[in-house]
């Protein structure tokens, strides 16, 4: 592939699709692109690139003389483009093996994996590189305050990946961290999640372990030593593992544990540390990330002063706004556990509030029925639960779905109050009727959730 010099991208749009097409183009290759959604920012960002990008996706639009296509992850048979790049024996590509090829060989790769966290985790440790003048590339499945972007490729030795478990292409059904050359891996924790690519929890533990088989003997994977899943993963991992976590079994123990409203401290390895984060889950993204920063080479001291300055990630409890008394926190949530510890921290930072959850039922795991029970126990520990209809429900087979009805039937077995409302308007009406000052209103979604957050705003305001 090296020797190629003419790139086009089918699915140029996404946030790492843009970012690797822009790094290749300031590398002297040609590029060009295409996408069914060309919108700002990313369109402004790629065209002052000055790489064409085509609105759609039609088999014309892969230049003659292309050398190599790059398929994205959202690509699947029938899409032109694909097609096209089938019909006429091109060489294509997945991402990850491109980034792999260009990127990444060579390079000391960090890649952070796991259920939950990965985003904040990787943003955390993306920041104390740059913070400590590292110069970081990285490539995270959000957007971080402190970066700007959610992906960028320097000439620094580092590369900080997000690391997901979902399957790289449509012709590549591996997961996309085993492209990642890691050095050292972080894996935060491990549940059932991707229903629509996973059958099992087996199959994702066996993918986790086939991450850790490829660091090297000089790396190390730093695993969550109170979960019972990483530490079966871990057992005959051929490289080094550190276990993280606050059960004294732990090789690096999380200890003098305090929350107040706005911040968080503990000490990790006897080390103490703060940030302006709460919640136990951000203790332990920030242990993980402290852990694989010290890895790196950062003292404590670099450690320490890149925690305290770390501003979060777009859409983890971001505050959208506050009118008649009542707050709305946007969160990025949807599986169940995470669903549980959002409403921990809400807690940790609000005691004195009412909790609001709004829930969007929209990956493809949470639109199943496969975590029904799971989502009413964690959705009931809110003062009141609403559940919305699921999205593009014709995807999923009748048998297969989740039940809001029922969900917020149990919700309230359980000692809370849950409310199955099927459109945005609904919702707005009725939490605008019930809500009261001081009150917070979290909205749970991967997805806009039908731009709720302001409507929201806009009614508790009249």
């Amino acid at each position: 592939m090296s020797e190629k010099s003419r790139f086009h991208f089918t699915g140029i749009c996404g946030t790492a699709m843009g970012a690797v097409a822009a790094a290749m183009k300031q590398r002297g290759f040609t590029v060009t692109g295409s996408d069914a959604n060309v919108y700002p920012p990313m369109s402004d960002f790629l065209r002052g690139q000055g790489i064409p990008i085509a609105e759609g996706y039609g088999e014309e639009n892969i230049p003659p003389d292309t050398d190599v296509v790059i398929i994205g992850n959202a690509i699947s048979r029938g899409n032109p483009e694909a097609e096209a790049a089938l019909d006429r024996k091109l060489l294509y590509h997945s991402l990850p093996e491109v980034m792999k090829e260009f990127f990444l060989r060579g390079k000391r790769n960090f890649v952070v994996s796991g259920t939950h966290g990965k985003t904040t985790t990787s943003s955390m440790l993306t920041w104390l590189l740059r913070h400590a003048g590292r110069n970081p590339g990285f490539m995270i499945g959000g957007l971080p305050k402190n970066l700007g972007c959610g992906a960028s490729f320097t000439d620094s030795e580092f590369n900080v990946l997000e690391g997901d478990e979902y399957d790289t292409a449509f012709f590549d059904k591996r997961s996309k961290f085993l492209h990642y050359l890691p050095e050292c891996v972080v894996v935060n924790n491990i549940e059932f999640d991707h229903a629509d690519i996973y059958s099992s929890l087996d199959e994702i533990k066996l993918t986790f372990r086939r991450l850790l088989n490829i660091v090297p003997r000089k790396g190390v994977a730093f695993i969550n030593g109170d979960e019972a899943n990483c530490l079966e993963v871990a057992v005959g991992a051929p490289c080094p593992v550190t276990t993280v976590g606050f059960a004294e079994t732990n090789t690096l123990r999380i200890e003098n544990v305090n929350y107040d409203t706005d911040r968080s401290s503990f000490t990790l390895g006897g080390i103490a540390y703060s940030l302006r984060m709460t919640g136990e889950f951000n203790i332990r993204n920030a242990a993980m990330a402290a852990a694989a920063a010290s890895f790196a080479g950062l003292t404590p001291e670099e450690i320490r002063d890149g925690l305290e300055t770390f501003d979060g990630v777009a859409r983890r409890q971001e505050l959208r706004g506050i009118a008649g008394g009542i707050k709305v926190i946007d969160d990025f949530a949807h599986h169940p556990t995470a669903i549980r510890l959002a409403v921990q921290s809400l807690r940790q930072s609000h005691p004195d509030s009412r909790l609001w959850i709004l829930f969007e039922p929209r990956s493809n795991t949470t639109r199943r029925a496969v975590f029904q029970t799971e989502l009413a126990e964690a959705l009931a520990l809110a003062d009141f639960a609403v559940v919305a209809a699921l999205t593009d429900v014709h995807k999923i087979p009748e048998n297969d779905r989740l039940d809001p009805t029922k969900l917020s039937a149990d919700i309230a077995r359980l000692g809370g109050t849950g409310f199955y409302l099927p459109d945005v308007e609904t919702i707005v009406a009725e939490v605008a009727k019930l809500a009261r000052p001081g009150d917070v209103v979290a909205v749970l979604s991967n997805g806009g959730f039908g731009g709720i957050h302001q409507k929201l705003l806009d009614a508790f305001a009249l």
